[in-house]
């Protein structure tokens, strides 16, 4: 992190710093709202959760060496720095804002989307990695909280950003942008997800859209074509990617088994020979949005390429894995009714005999059960099992067997039950996909399948 003062810190924040005479020069050497974390310099600043309230740590960050802490209660007593605020949450938004800004040639590219975010975020950082120093979101700290945490490891080294940011509420992606104030706006398609506060797809493009107010003076916003959402955006300068519409195109795509995809990419009408090691169709277009990033920044093509031979997903992001018995499709760290049917139809292309075990999907509201029936109609059609776990997926099991009585369907009401039984329904070379809510914690099925193989 770039060093700042007390002063500076306050002055981002509008709070009020208390603090012995002379020490507003004083150096802030990294930011941390978790108290165990705390070194020497750091500033602290404490957040009120479900669980905890940060403040009830502040005493002991001054004994690790906390050169100040950010509070809402100002306490007389201490002998320490403290930045008074009426919020830290806000607080600790500011002061992101005000670090951004200090990085004037810095490019920061802001992803987000229905589905699709983090995968997209880890094929544009591995493409432009090849010519850039790049900065990525970790894991999916894409929130009011990841996100100043990722903002704050931004140091002078750095030539781009990319920061993935996620909401299901309106008004959130203001705050993220306000932040970010990215310079190239990605957004991977407007679909069903988080539609219990965003009401309709309409509402999550409004959602979306957000970002676009933030948007630099002269920066692009990098669109799917192919959506019928975002194909309909022209309030901000665009440049469209898609399997069919846009500047960046795919044609000539190949399936080679569970290796990848091979295909013609087409951008500006160059014509480029490209292989992305992932499956289906979803990590096409996170392959064209890259490459059309790539262009904007003037990076050479053969680079751009490269880096989307070079790609590998994060751990739960449809990543397969050859057990020797299966071959698992570790798709379970989130799901909506979108991703669960682009991994489904990714499956249905494959050869031999094909499962999933499918849970949950979360945040659908009133649209609930007829989203998980239509999961099992889709599943149905491409699949020989069909293992459902949780309280909605009993939906998913219902229709898969009224649409396709021949296929197995079976329900389980949590992991432990299923992990009980799932042997008696899989078969050697059986090709499984793992896929549901994050809550739902799949990927204790995928720890047991690969465990059970060993």
């Amino acid at each position: 992190m770039k060093s700042m003062t007390l002063r500076e810190a306050a002055d981002a924040c509008k709070g009020r710093l208390f603090a012995p005479e002379g020490s507003e020069g004083l150096k802030i050497t990294d930011i941390s709202i978790d108290s165990r974390t705390i070194e020497k310099g750091f500033l602290y600043i404490p957040i009120k959760g479900q669980r905890f309230d940060g403040h009830d740590f502040i005493s002991s960050v001054f004994e690790k060496g906390a050169v100040c802490t950010l509070t809402e209660h100002y306490d007389e007593n201490l002998a320490f720095p403290q930045i008074v605020v009426d919020s830290t949450s806000a607080a600790l938004r500011d002061i992101a804002e005000y670090y951004r800004s200090l990085f004037k040639n810095l490019t920061v590219i802001g992803v987000s989307g229905s589905s699709g975010k983090t995968s997209t975020k880890e094929m544009i950082c591995s493409v432009l990695s090849e010519h850039f120093n790049v900065l990525k979101t970790e894991g999916n700290l894409n929130n009011e909280i990841g996100v100043p945490k990722t903002i704050f490891r931004i140091n002078e080294e750095h030539n781009v950003a990319v920061i993935e940011m996620g909401i299901n509420h309106f008004g959130e992606m203001t705050r993220l942008a306000k932040m970010v104030r990215p310079d190239i706006a990605v957004i991977t398609n407007i679909g069903t997800a988080h539609l219990e506060f965003l009401e309709s797809r309409d509402g999550i493009l409004r959602a979306k859209t957000e970002m676009f107010s933030y948007l630099s003076e002269k920066g692009t916003a990098v669109l799917n074509g192919d959506d019928d959402k975002l194909s309909t955006v022209n309030s901000v300068k665009t440049s469209f990617f898609g399997l069919e519409n846009g500047s960046c195109r795919a044609e000539n795509i190949v399936q080679n088994g569970i290796d990848g995809t091979s295909f013609t990419l087409i951008c500006d009408e160059e014509k480029f020979d490209a292989f992305v090691p992932a499956l289906g169709n979803h990590m096409i277009l996170n392959a064209l949005a890259a490459f059309r990033i790539s262009r904007l920044l003037s990076m050479p093509a053969e680079k751009a390429l490269n880096g989307i031979r070079n790609f590998r997903n994060i751990d739960g992001r449809f990543n397969v894995i050859k057990t020797g018995y299966f071959t698992l499709i570790n798709d379970c760290y989130n799901a909506n009714p979108d991703s669960v049917k682009a991994s489904l139809s990714v499956i249905g292309s494959l050869s031999g005999k094909k499962a999933a075990v499918l849970a949950d999907m979360k945040e659908l509201g009133d649209t609930s059960e007829k989203m998980h029936r239509e999961i099992g109609a889709y599943a149905s059609e491409v699949l020989d099992t069909l293992i459902c776990i949780g309280t909605d997926a009993k939906y998913i099991m219902e229709e898969a067997r009224i649409k396709n009585p021949s296929v197995n369907a079976v329900y389980f009401e949590n992991n432990e039950a299923a992990k009980a039984e799932i042997l008696n329904y899989l078969e050697k070379s059986d090709t499984v996909l793992i896929k549901g809510s994050h809550s739902m914690n799949l990927s204790e099925i995928t720890s047991f399948l690969k465990e059970i193989c060993q």
